[in-house]
């Protein structure tokens, strides 16, 4: 079964007082590359999460961004007392200080509060080897991301792989009718050069050598020989059927397969003069550049 390189999946998690989210995006790219966006403090990470991503993604290029929020709780503060009492303290002093015609209001203690020192935060003083700690649980959310991620790739695969399926027929029965019109294409040569010598002889007391005729169409017979083309075309088909059949990540072959269809329909077209083989290897061009287009999104 086909996968489609491109694909979204997203997930939240939480462990302890931590919220852990995480969004992974791909797009077409002939090769796995990685960009991975982490919080500061977690770069650590950056190969434990490479390898995992590498564990289920073949081609592409993907983007992960992790965020990490940890929740806050009334013991992440704490009033530092000293500090407050300072600055009131001083505040109290300067408004003695001054004159008594003077206005000035002390304030209250929630402005003091406001000042830099009073309010500590201690939420930050957990963090040593933050990133190790939590690595079980970012792990685990990657990899609850990674469900919806693959589920879309294999949705988007499948309506792909329907797609190219279609397309093979339609070169099946093309290149049946090829060879079908194969011997024609020396019985309508050998006609026209009969025709031309009867036509180049005629008033003129010259006997008509037949046996000339069939040496020329002999030799011409051999130059526009496409069976082996044919024969290599039906082969590229069973193998691209078969590789979607059973094969993952067989999007590099499936491309392979379709430039050597390609090559050998140039090959047919050039020996075959024949207007209606002509004709057949336009419409095979065209079906062979539409699976190209799509095999360009398979993994």
């Amino acid at each position: 079964m086909l996968v489609s390189m491109t694909g979204f999946g997203a997930a939240t998690t939480r462990d302890s007082e931590y919220l852990i989210s995480s969004e992974i995006k791909a797009v077409n790219n002939r090769f796995l590359k990685t960009s991975i966006k982490l919080p500061d403090g977690f770069a650590s990470l950056e190969t434990k999460i490479d390898e995992l991503l590498r564990k289920n993604i073949d081609r592409g290029t993907v983007s992960v961004s992790i965020r990490i929020v940890r929740e806050s709780s009334e013991t992440d503060y704490e009033i530092n007392l000293p500090t407050l009492r300072r600055y009131i303290s001083e505040a109290s002093n300067f408004k003695k200080e001054l004159n008594d015609d003077q206005d000035c209001e002390l304030g209250t203690i929630v402005a003091f509060m406001r000042l830099p020192g009073v309010i500590q935060d201690k939420s930050n003083s957990s963090v040593e080897n933050l990133a190790e700690r939590l690595w079980n649980a970012i792990e685990q959310n990657l990899k609850d991301a990674l469900v919806p991620f693959q589920k879309m790739r294999d949705v988007e695969g499948a309506a792909t792989q329907k797609y190219l399926a279609e397309n093979i027929l339609q070169l099946r029965d093309s290149i049946s009718e090829v060879d079908r019109l194969a011997p024609e294409v020396v019985e309508y040569y050998r006609a026209r050069l009969a025709e031309r010598v009867a036509k180049a002889l005629e008033g003129r007391d010259v006997a008509f050598d037949e046996s000339a005729i069939i040496r020329e169409v002999a030799i011409y017979a051999d130059k526009v020989d496409i069976s082996e083309e044919i024969s290599r075309f039906r082969s590229h088909l069973d193998q691209f059927d078969g590789a979607m059949a059973n094969e993952k990540a067989c999007g590099k072959k499936l491309d392979f397969l379709t430039q050597e269809m390609f090559r050998e329909t140039n090959t047919i077209g050039s020996k075959a003069n024949s207007p209606d083989v002509l004709k057949l290897v336009v419409e095979m061009k065209s079906t062979i550049e539409r699976i190209r287009e799509m095999v360009q999104n398979v993994e």
